[in-house]
């Protein structure tokens, strides 16, 4: 039974792991996504069929169990998240905001160009 806890884990690993690595942003910023995405398989993978390497490694880091490392780091990872969504938002609402301003401008009403256009007006 834990053989197949074990395929599936690696396998939903290996699939999100795969998910997360379309999408993009800018070459660098891409290039650490991935790299940071195989890390998190491969420490995964390894964790999965090698749990007492995990509770191991927690015990170097003065943590009980294996477990409890793995929802300190989830913790991190998700305030991470956190903080780099905010951060993208923060920028969408600043590019909206500069297009909102550009588009009203564009679209502005201007009655001086109308008079300079059309010259039997100014009679």
């Amino acid at each position: 039974m834990q053989i197949i806890v074990q395929i599936v884990l690696f396998l939903s690993v290996v699939l999100v792991s795969l998910v997360l690595m379309r999408g993009g942003s800018n070459a660098r910023h891409l290039a650490i996504r991935r790299i940071m995405i195989v890390l998190f398989a491969c420490v995964a993978v390894v964790s999965v069929f090698f749990p007492e390497a995990l509770t191991q490694v927690a015990k170097f880091f003065g943590i009980g169990r294996g477990t409890d490392l793995v929802l300190y780091a989830l913790i991190v990872s998700f305030l991470v998240f956190m903080a780099t969504t905010y951060q993208r938002f923060r920028h969408l609402e600043t590019t909206f905001t500069k297009l909102a301003r550009r588009i009203a401008l564009d679209e502005a009403s201007r009655p001086w160009l109308d008079q300079v256009a059309d010259p039997s007006q100014h009679r």
